[in-house]
């Protein structure tokens, strides 16, 4: 659950982004996994989705760090955060998230979703 104020705008990076509505300082925590609203996928669920249900999947929810048995599904905007390679955003540690540096008001908030997946990650076809 994001604990910033946001709103979603077209992104330069790819259609819809999260965007800060206020200065956020580094160190900020700006994500929290809320087990309330957040929702926790068991990856044997996840594999039996087609069609739809599983393209959306694929799109916006990712494996959890630290139990790979579970995909998270996030109830808010956060599941709309676009990849960046130097990232502003760090979800390392799992099930919180912090500014890697001060983030302005108006700047797309980013995250690296390498490291969500042990391999690496890899965009699929056209987004």
């Amino acid at each position: 659950m994001l604990l910033v104020d946001v709103y979603l705008d077209k992104s330069p990076i790819e259609g819809i982004g999260v965007f800060s509505k206020v200065p956020i300082a580094r160190g900020t925590l700006i994500w929290k996994l809320d087990k309330r609203f957040d929702r926790l996928i068991p990856v044997d669920v996840y594999e039996t989705q087609t069609g739809s249900m599983k393209s959306y999947l694929d799109r916006y929810a990712y494996p959890r760090r630290g139990d790979p048995a579970y995909i998270v599904f996030e109830a808010d905007d956060a599941r709309y955060m676009n990849h960046a390679d130097d990232p502003n955003c760090d979800f390392s540690d799992g099930d919180v998230a912090h500014a890697i540096r001060d983030i302005a008001a108006g700047e797309e908030l980013t995250c690296d979703y390498n490291v969500f997946f042990e391999e690496g990650f890899e965009f699929l076809g056209d987004r």
